[in-house]
C-alpha cells in the first residue's frame, strides 16, 4: 500500500499529529495487552497450589497461552488489510478484555486451561502495532518506530511480573485471600484493556490521511475488495517464511522466559515469590531501550547499505541471542545468571526490533497479512519451546540450553532474505525522499554525527562518556545485588511504613534498568533523574540519622554518586551515546531529533 505524508522522524513529546498519536496508542495498548497477557505468570505460584496443578499441567498452561494467538496473528494481519487498524484494535481490546476477566471463574485445571488459552488471543495486539506504524512513519525512521512501539509494549511482559504480585497483595491487605486476590487481579487488568479500547476508536486514524472508510470513497486508497488475495500473496513468498522462523527464535524466546522466568528463578535458585517475580521483569524491562536499539541500527544499517545490510545485521543479532541463551543455562551463581539473563534479554529483544525493520520492505501490497505471518512465527515458536519445559524428565536449565542450540542454527535462515535490484532502488528511492521532506521540515538541523573511526575515538570520547557508561555500569551491579539483598532493602526503606515495599522495587529498577541505559546513553537524564531521586532518598533516610557531617564514608560516597548524575543530567548524554545518534539529522537513515533526554 502507498500511503502519503507518513512521518519522517519520531517527535516523542508531539501528540498533535496522527502519526504520533497513533505511535503512542499502539505502544500503550500494546503494553495493557501485555500486562494482561502474561498477569497470571508471577502469579502461578499461588494458582499452582490452590489448583492442585503438576508440573505437566503448568507446561500446558504455557503452551496453551501462545497456541491461539497463532491463529489471532494471522487473522488480525489479513484484518488489517481490509478494515485497518483502528477497529482491528478497538475490537481485540474491547473482547480480549472478556477472558482476562473471565479466568476468575476457574476453578480446576480445565477452566483454568481453557481461559490461558483464550486470553493468548489479546496478543494479536502485536500485528496491529506493527502494521499501524508501519503504515504512519517513512522508510528512514520506521525501522525504530516499529522496534519502540513494540518494544515499549512488550515492556508489559516485564511489568507485569513486578506490578501483579503488588496488586495481588493490595487485595490480601484489604481482607481478601489468596484464592480471591489473584482473580480480583486479573478482573482489574482486564478492565484497564476494554477502557484503553474505546480510547483507540476516538484518538487514532487508521492512516496519515485519515480512515480507510474515508479514504476509499474517495478513491485515494484500494478498496476491500481490491486487497482480497493478500494473505496468499505474502504466504507465497518464501522470505516471509523465513522471517517466520525467524522471529520464531526470538520473540517466541521472549514469551518463554516471560512464563517461565519468575518459576525457574524460584525453584532453581530458592528465591521468594516477590524476588522472583522482580528478577524475572529485569528480562522484560529491557524492552525500555532493546527493541528500540535493534531497530534503530537495522536502519542505520539500511542507510548505509540498503536493504541487504539490514538483513545481515538481522542475522548476527539472532545469531549472538542464541549464544548468550546457551550462555545463561549453563549458570548456578544468582549474580552471574541475572547478569547474563540481562545480555541474553539486550539481543533477544535487538533480534525482534531488526526483525521488524525488515518486513514492511518485504511486500507492501500485503503489509497486514506479512506482518501477520511473521508475527505468528513468534507464538509458534513459543509453543514448540513449551513442549521442553512440560516433559518431567527434562531440568529447565537443560531445556535452555537446546533452545539456545535450536535459535543459533535458526539465524542462518535470516541470510535466505534477499531482495531485487529494484526493490533495493525503490527503497533508496523513498529513503532519499523521507530525507529530502525531513530537512525540509527542519533545515537549521545540525550536521549530524558518525560512528568515530578507531584513531578519532580518543578524540570523541570526552571524560563525562567514560564517568556515565562507568557509573551506568556501577548502578546496575548495585542493582542486582540489592535483588540479592531485598529484604535489607525493605530492611533500609522501611521508615516508609507500609510502602517499604514499592520503595525497594524502585530502587531495584531505577540502578538495574536505569543504569543499564545510563551504559548505552539512551534516555540519559531520565535515568539519571531516576538514580537522583534513589540517592536523596539514601542520604536523608538512611545517613541523616548519623548525621550529614558525620565521619560516614558512605555518606560521602553517595554525595559523590549523586553529585555525577546531576552533572549527567545537566549535560546530558554527550555525542558518544544513542541519545546522540537519535537526535542528529545524520541524513542517513536517522529517526530524527528526539527528546531532551
Amino acid at each position: 500500500m502507498d500511503v502519503a505524508n507518513k512521518a519522517t522522524r519520531i517527535d516523542l513529546f508531539n501528540f498533535s499529529t496522527r502519526p504520533m498519536r497513533a505511535f503512542h496508542m499502539t505502544w500503550f495498548s500494546f503494553f495493557l495487552c501485555f500486562f494482561a497477557w502474561f498477569g497470571i505468570a508471577p502469579l502461578m505460584a499461588v494458582v499452582r497450589d490452590e489448583l492442585h496443578l503438576t508440573k505437566e499441567q503448568v507446561g500446558n498452561t504455557i503452551i496453551a497461552s501462545v497456541a491461539i494467538t497463532i491463529l489471532a496473528r494471522l487473522l488480525i494481519g489479513w484484518l488489517c488489510d481490509r478494515i485497518g487498524p483502528r477497529l482491528c484494535y478497538t475490537g481485540l481490546l474491547i473482547v480480549g478484555s472478556i477472558p482476562v476477566m473471565g479466568i476468575g471463574l476457574a476453578h480446576d485445571y480445565e477452566t483454568f486451561l481453557f481461559f490461558r488459552l483464550l486470553i493468548g488471543g489479546i496478543g494479536g495486539a502485536f500485528v496491529i502495532t506493527q502494521y499501524h506504524t508501519s503504515v504512519m512513519f517513512a522508510p528512514n525512521c520506521v525501522g525504530t518506530a516499529n522496534a519502540t512501539s513494540a518494544g515499549w509494549g512488550n515492556l508489559g511482559g516485564g511489568v507485569t511480573q513486578m506490578i501483579m504480585p503488588l496488586v495481588f497483595a493490595g487485595f490480601v491487605a484489604l481482607g481478601y485471600n489468596d484464592a480471591w486476590s489473584w482473580r480480583l487481579s486479573m478482573v482489574a487488568a482486564g478492565a484497564v484493556c476494554a477502557i484503553a479500547g474505546v480510547l483507540y476508536f476516538f484518538l487514532t486514524t487508521d492512516l496519515p490521511d485519515g480512515n480507510f472508510k474515508e479514504l476509499r470513497a474517495q478513491g485515494k486508497i484500494r478498496s476491500g475488495a481490491q486487497v482480497s488475495g493478500t494473505f496468499l500473496l505474502a504466504a507465497k513468498d518464501y522470505r516471509v517464511w523465513a522471517l517466520f522462523v525467524i522471529y520464531g527464535a526470538c520473540f517466541g524466546i521472549e514469551l518463554t522466559i516471560n512464563n517461565i522466568a519468575a518459576l525457574y528463578f524460584k525453584d532453581y535458585f530458592d528465591l521468594g515469590l516477590k524476588t522472583a517475580g522482580l528478577v524475572a521483569g529485569l528480562f522484560g524491562l529491557m524492552n525500555i531501550f532493546a527493541r528500540t536499539t535493534g531497530g534503530m541500527i537495522g536502519d542505520r544499517f539500511g542507510a548505509s547499505g540498503g536493504l541487504r545490510a539490514r538483513v545481515r545485521w538481522l542475522f548476527l543479532a539472532v545469531f549472538i541471542e542464541g549464544i548468550a541463551l546457551m550462555a545463561f543455562s549453563r549458570m548456578d551463581v544468582l549474580p552471574v545468571a541475572i547478569g547474563t539473563m540481562i545480555v541474553f534479554s539486550l539481543f533477544v529483544q535487538m533480534s525482534e526490533g531488526a526483525t521488524y525493520s525488515v518486513v514492511p520492505f518485504i511486500n507492501k501490497k500485503a503489509l497486514g497479512s506479512v506482518a501477520g505471518i511473521v508475527g505468528a512465527g513468534g507464538n509458534l515458536g513459543a509453543v514448540s519451546a513449551g513442549f521442553l519445559f512440560r516433559a518431567e524428565d527434562l531440568k529447565w536449565p537443560t531445556a535452555l540450553l537446546i533452545l539456545g542450540v535450536l535459535v543459533t542454527f535458526a539465524s542462518f535462515s535470516a541470510l535466505l532474505v534477499r531482495f531485487s535490484k529494484e526493490a533495493e532502488a525503490e527503497a533508496k528511492i523513498e529513503h532519499d525522499k523521507a530525507l529530502a521532506d525531513r530537512a525540509a521540515e527542519a533545515r537549521a538541523r545540525p550536521a549530524g554525527w558518525t560512528w568515530p573511526a578507531l584513531p578519532e575515538l580518543v578524540r570523541v570520547v570526552k571524560p563525562m562518556d567514560v564517568l556515565r557508561v562507568y557509573l551506568g555500569a556501577a548502578l546496575a551491579i548495585k542493582g542486582i545485588y540489592f535483588i540479592m539483598n531485598l529484604q535489607e532493602l525493605e530492611k533500609l526503606s522501611g521508615v516508609l511504613g507500609n510502602f517499604d515495599t514499592v520503595t525497594a522495587w524502585y530502587v531495584v529498577f531505577a540502578h538495574a534498568v536505569g543504569g543499564s541505559a545510563l551504559m548505552l546513553g539512551i534516555a540519559t537524564r531520565v535515568a539519571a533523574g531516576l538514580n537522583i531521586s534513589v540517592l536523596l532518598g539514601a542520604i536523608f533516610l538512611v545517613h541523616s540519622p548519623q548525621g550529614l557531617f558525620a565521619n560516614n564514608e558512605g555518606l560521602q560516597f553517595t554525595l559523590f554518586v549523586l553529585f555525577s548524575l546531576l552533572l549527567l543530567f545537566w549535560r546530558g548524554s554527550g555525542r558518544f551515546s544513542l541519545d546522540h545518534m537519535l537526535r542528529q539529522n545524520r541524513g542517513e537513515g536517522e529517526v530524527g531529533p528526539a527528546p531532551a533526554v
